[in-house]
């Protein structure tokens, strides 16, 4: 590891008469301005190359009952700049090594007044800004309860936006593409229905928030290492195109309950004016601590299949029976229950899946529905929900376990809390135990429906920490954690990377409940990806939902080459083929590509980028030389061109282009796809069709001579 720190401190009697602080990034291309404003208030300006990308924007908070609050009044007591430059390397990501460089400013600041101190510190690096606060340990500000936090963003334009509600309780909306001065206008009509949602504002807006200017610079506004804090959304001023942090409540109104010493999560920029930049930055896993877990060998990337898409179209069902209108835990005998016959999680059906996954050479298989207690398991503010350890009386734990451990294949639990949050950690210990006394080393957990305690928010502080026990909880027990509907990612993963995967978005579920945009897949990896991996769950074959289950009426928004593709330009450690193995049946062809593309990468190179039309990514396979490229398109068709001189000088490989056939069309004619090989090397190009809602997906595999004859070069 590279490790290079350069500080300097710079006291105020040393710089007697000045009141602005300027600071630049390693490159030059980013400046950041910091000073106080006549009434002392704290205010920073952000340049790229020049041009105004934040103007000039106050910080500082509002306290509960609390007159002065943290806004004005401050004088600079001391001002340190330093440089920090490394390399480290994740236990899974999308390249091996991640440099972590920046220059630092750091503000101390003391308010007149109340003698209370607060230190605003920024790192600028080459691709954007992270700033936070920071509450040193003081006589004068111990415990404060904070009201708002007032950090602004002002941008310098009415710029294009790529935005969802904002919402303190779901994240699963389409995008709607506009100037931010029409988000006023759009916003009744982009909050669609969920079971759990609370909009706030009618500027209001979620982050990670993607934007471009009309000079075409991309913005890019998140957060990172939000723990022990409210999620942060963001409302705009429409009249002067500025946004405001906007933290999600708990039950009291209250915005978040601090005690110092202590910090906030980092505000982020990236700032770029190449797409592909914002893509490939690491900023929010460098402000984010290095690992915490010691021994980090149990934590593995996994490809999967599962008995889940057939239960969210409608084929099959969670629930073991229809006898019962409520259930009581301990109470409700099934074993008199009569079987609805269309219970997915059978002990037969199970094993199914299991064979299929050894077979085509899966990790593990998931299991929903496997517990007692769905029948009654949504809408009612239950608290004893589930006890997440119960099987249905067709469900045979051990004998699943023993059947899946012969085939070489793991089981993933799945732990759905409906929300009830103090049942969960009530239940905690005993679920992991069990899943560790049953060869279970991962869960994908849920958290459907209004959070219990009545009234807090799935964003609010307190939600927030039960999601980071969730996670240490589960390392002491060597468990990876899956977590859907829960709190948008910040880059946690870094320092526990037992996260490896996170829903948190509008994932593939919805293409069974009527239907996801055919761009949603070109803008996720803008938004939802910036801060970690994504279990979306693609790799749907057939697109017509009332083909096998006829009260369905849905239709995938894609084409079988997008699907394809999405397990490259969608990165995470945990892929799913979501679809069902009779449907993978009819398509073996173009299954094989599912079955070769990895989830380990040594490499990955953004080829293509515009938000909400494409993306293009590269990507190397862990310990080979082997590439792997995915294409996903948006409403139009185009023509993808991409040069292929990432590959290894000298060496040939067999490229094969699993594409959309010349009729192909996410809504006419999704299943129509072309399948071709050839051979490349550094010096090829590939230029190929993409149909609306499509893709293209490669394998490029290193190959001798006797493997490469008879092919023609592409």
């Amino acid at each position: 590891m590279k490790k290079v720190i350069f500080a300097l401190c710079f006291c105020l009697t040393a710089i007697a008469g000045v009141h602005a602080q300027e600071l630049k990034s390693p490159n030059g291309n980013f400046t950041l301005k910091f000073s106080l404003e006549k009434d002392g208030t704290p205010s920073y300006s952000l340049t790229y190359k020049g041009k105004d990308v934040i103007k000039p924007s106050k910080l500082g908070f509002e306290l509960k009952k609390d007159e002065k609050s943290l806004l004005n009044d401050f004088t600079i007591i001391n001002t340190k700049t330093s440089t920090f430059d490394e390399n480290w390397t994740p236990v899974w990501g999308e390249v091996k090594t991640i440099r972590n460089h920046y220059n630092e400013l750091a503000v101390s600041l003391n308010q007149k007044g109340t003698d209370r101190e607060m230190v605003i510190r920024f790192r600028l690096f080459d691709d954007g800004l992270g700033f936070r606060y920071e509450f040193p340990q003081q006589k004068n500000l111990v415990y404060f309860v904070i009201k708002e936090e007032r950090t602004q963003f002002a941008m310098a334009g009415d710029h294009t936006a790529y935005w969802i509600p904002g919402d303190y309780d779901t994240q699963e909306y389409d995008y709607t593409t506009s100037k931010l001065s029409e988000i006023r206008g759009l916003m009744e009509k982009s909050i669609t229905a969920n079971v759990s949602q609370t909009s706030f504002s009618p500027t209001g807006v979620q982050t990670s928030l993607m934007m471009k200017s009309a000079d075409s610079i991309y913005i890019n506004l998140h957060e990172a290492a939000l723990i022990d804090y409210s999620c942060m959304h963001l409302n705009l001023n429409d009249k002067n195109m500025t946004f405001e942090s906007w933290l999600t409540p708990d039950s009291k109104d209250d915005k978040g309950h601090m005690q110092a010493p202590r910090s906030t999560p980092w505000r982020t920029v990236i700032v770029s004016d190449d797409a592909r930049d914002i893509l490939a930055s690491k900023i929010t896993l460098n402000l984010n601590d290095p690992c915490k877990i010691d021994d980090t060998s149990w934590i593995k990337p996994v490809k999967y299949i599962g008995v889940w898409w057939e239960m969210i179209t409608g084929k099959s069902s969670w629930a073991y029976t229809d006898d019962f209108p409520s259930v009581q835990l301990g109470v409700t005998d099934y074993t008199k229950a009569t079987p609805n016959g269309k219970h997915g999680a059978n002990t037969a059906h199970v094993k199914e899946y299991i064979d299929f996954a050894a077979k085509h050479g899966f990790d593990a298989v998931l299991v929903e529905g496997w517990n007692v207690g769905w029948e009654d398991w949504f809408g009612h503010s239950k608290d004893y929900v589930f006890d997440f350890v119960t099987p249905y009386p067709d469900f045979d734990v051990e004998g699943i376990r023993d059947y899946a451990k012969s085939k070489g294949i793991k089981m993933i639990m799945h732990h759905e809390t409906s929300s009830s949050v103090r049942n969960y950690e009530r239940h905690m210990d005993a679920a992991y135990k069990f899943m560790k006394d049953n060869d279970y080393d991962a869960v994908k957990s849920g958290y459907v429906g209004d959070i219990l305690p009545r009234g807090e928010n799935h964003y609010s502080q307190w939600i927030v920490n039960h999601y980071q026990y969730a996670i240490e909880k589960a390392a002491q027990y060597k468990i990876m954690v899956n977590a859907h509907e829960a709190v948008r990612p910040t880059g946690i993963c870094r320092t526990y990377p037992n996260l490896i995967g996170n829903e948190s978005a509008r994932g593939t579920e919805y293409q069974a409940f009527g239907g996801s945009k055919p761009n949603h897949v070109t803008l996720l990896p803008f938004t939802r990806l910036i801060g970690g991996p994504m279990d979306y769950t693609p790799g749907i074959f057939e697109m017509e939902i009332s083909k096998f289950s006829p009260n369905n009426n849905s239709h995938v928004n894609s084409t079988i080459a997008n699907q394809l593709a999405l397990y490259v330009t969608m990165y995470s450690p945990l892929q799913m083929a979501a679809d069902m193995p009779e449907h993978y049946n009819q398509f073996l062809d173009a299954f094989q590509f599912i079955k070769d593309v990895p989830v380990e990468w040594d490499d990955s190179k953004y080829l293509e980028a515009e938000p909400g039309q494409y993306i293009t990514a590269a990507r190397k396979e862990k310990g080979t030389n082997n590439w792997f490229v995915g294409s996903v398109g948006g409403y139009d068709a185009r023509t993808s061109n991409i040069k292929l001189d990432f590959l290894d000088k000298g060496k040939t490989y067999i490229a094969t282009v699993y594409a959309d056939a010349n009729n192909a069309h996410y809504k006419t004619n999704p299943q129509a796809y072309v399948i071709y090989k050839g051979i490349v090397t550094n010096k090829s190009k590939l230029s190929q069709f993409v149909a609306p809602g499509g893709g293209y997906a490669v394998s490029i595999v290193e190959a001798t001579k006797a493997e490469s004859k008879g092919l023609d070069k592409l």
